[in-house]
């Protein structure tokens, strides 16, 4: 049973109010989207507090990230959001934070991929059963032409079917899940994860 655009808007509310509280959405950083249907997207308006959302601050767009709803401005990352929307028609949730474990990772990483191995949690990414896998994450260049990023992420995505998240360098991280409830669990075990590549990198660095 599909959710109503209300019970949408309200995960969009309560993920917000999450992840705020969590300090991976600091501020007005960040951006959050649900799947309307096969055509539509509905996100958070730009410039708003992520822990003070409302129902007024989300808006509709097509998947070619155009506002829907006039008087409404939509995120300057809606195209990320879409694009995703576009690839797999399985997803039906999008969540981009900007924590602090995974801004300083993507800035100390020199490569365009990061990889984790035999991390229990790795298990609670989307068809991933073992610790005894490989999660590659890749990692794009911070740019403000957002239309020519998402231009850098599309092969990335259509190579790697796999895939359940990225990182922007210096930005944050973007991953997505079938239900808003999936990305959510997915963010915590990313956020798992970089903090413990950066502790293991200060110890070894030592």
């Amino acid at each position: 049973m599909s959710l109503t655009r209300e019970q949408l808007a309200q995960e969009i509310i309560d993920a917000g109010r999450f992840l705020y509280g969590r300090g991976w959405s600091p501020a007005t950083s960040s951006n959050y989207s649900a799947r309307l249907s096969s055509t539509e997207a509905l996100l958070t308006v730009s410039g708003k507090h992520k822990g003070q959302l409302g129902v007024d601050d989300v808006l509709a767009t097509d998947l070619a990230g155009n506002s829907l709803e006039p008087g409404k401005k939509p995120s300057a990352e809606t195209l990320l959001h879409t694009q995703l929307y576009s690839w797999r028609p399985q997803i039906g949730a999008v969540l981009h934070t900007h924590s602090v474990n995974a801004t300083v990772l993507s800035r100390l990483t020199p490569g365009t991929v990061i990889e984790f191995e035999d991390y229990e949690l790795q298990k609670a990414f989307s068809g991933i059963s073992t610790h005894e896998s490989r999660v590659r994450v890749p990692i794009f260049d911070n740019d403000q032409d957002i239309a020519r990023l998402a231009a850098k992420v599309q092969p990335w995505l259509e190579a790697h079917p796999d895939c359940v998240g990225y990182l922007i360098r210096g930005h944050g991280l973007y991953t997505w899940g079938a239900r808003m409830s999936d990305a959510l669990r997915q963010i915590e075990a990313f956020e798992f994860l970089f903090e413990c590549e950066l502790k293991t990198r200060a110890i070894l660095n030592r």
